[in-house]
């Protein structure tokens, strides 16, 4: 039995929103509109540049909005008056009041970057990084009221490697987004795809990242410290002292053949074509690649090409 296109809003963002709404476009979808956040300041003029979401929407030439938020009559009657039977939500920014969640035919569903109850919020990404999980993925929720709470309609895992960052996770998800989005559509669309509640006893917040997250403590554990360095590539970078100036770290491993000893943490116990070894609060950190400022980022080699690193300690 054929089923006529589902005619979508689609409300999204940044990259990590682009597959899943290119995914609809070429899956034949109509989508009606576009919301995405109002154009920012970006690059070294600050010029006001549109999302990425909204540079596919305009040259498919689907209709764009970018309301700050939906506090005002005129966002809400805009949205209502589109008239649509689904709204999918991939990294919008926005909160949804419930007017807005109410206003498709079917609902609301997310593209969530964990699998839920794991991580609510807006860094799931970088936290499940940080937390030493062994795998993440996408859930496809029902949107409710509530922080991620909604029920789940369908999971897509993927193993997290040892050298993971925030940047490979994020484009694996945002590609496992929209496989795990054009699975789920067509029972959502029929209504056989059941959802399942969350347990809320196991949900975790992911907060949102801040700058000041990015200095590395290195009375802590390598193996958090590495974490920590992964999560925070590409932003906003895990970053040290060295000498009076920021060092920042993009890569490193744990130095799994070179004892600490009795060197207090921070210190440089050994540097060569290996990297540069740090000695942590337990265990020795292996930087890979650096950079200081007005630099680009170097190998742990081409750093010490041009800096020596011996009896210095960062922080």
């Amino acid at each position: 039995m054929m089923h006529a296109p589902l005619r979508i809003i689609y409300a999204g963002t940044p990259e990590f929103a682009v597959p899943s709404l290119a995914a609809r476009i070429a899956a034949g979808h109509r989508v009606a509109a576009v919301y995405t956040q109002p154009d920012r300041p970006a690059g070294r003029g600050r010029k006001l540049t549109a999302s990425p979401v909204k540079a596919l929407a305009l040259a498919h030439g689907i209709p764009v909005y970018q309301p700050v938020n939906f506090r005002s009559e005129e966002a809400l009657a805009e949205l209502e008056a589109i008239g649509c039977d689904l709204m999918i939500v991939a990294a919008y920014g926005l909160i949804l009041p419930r007017r807005v969640l109410a206003a498709p035919r079917i609902g609301c569903i997310n593209v969530h970057a964990s699998l839920l109850p794991r991580w609510r919020g807006a860094a799931p990404i970088q936290r499940a990084l940080m937390a030493g999980d062994a795998e993440t993925g996408i859930t496809i929720m029902g949107m409710e009221a509530g922080l991620d709470t909604g029920p789940m309609f369908l999971k897509r895992a993927t193993s997290i490697a040892p050298d993971d960052t925030g940047g490979t996770l994020h484009d694996r998800l945002a590609t496992l987004g929209a496989e795990a989005l054009m699975a789920a559509l067509p029972g959502i669309a029929e209504g056989s795809l059941q959802p399942e509640p969350q347990d809320a006893a196991l949900a975790n917040y992911a907060a949102k990242l801040a700058k000041e997250e990015a200095a590395i403590d290195w009375t802590r554990p390598a193996v958090e410290l590495d974490r920590q360095i992964r999560a925070f590539n590409p932003w906003p970078v895990a970053q040290t002292a060295l000498q009076g100036e920021t060092l920042r770290l993009w890569h490193s491993c744990i130095a799994m053949d070179t004892p600490a000893g009795e060197a207090p943490p921070g210190r440089v116990i050994a540097a060569g074509k290996a990297g540069i070894d740090v000695a942590t609060g337990a265990g020795v950190l292996r930087l890979l690649q650096l950079q200081l400022p007005g630099k680009k980022p170097q190998t742990a080699r081409e750093f010490l090409n041009a800096h020596s690193m011996d009896d210095l300690t960062l922080g």
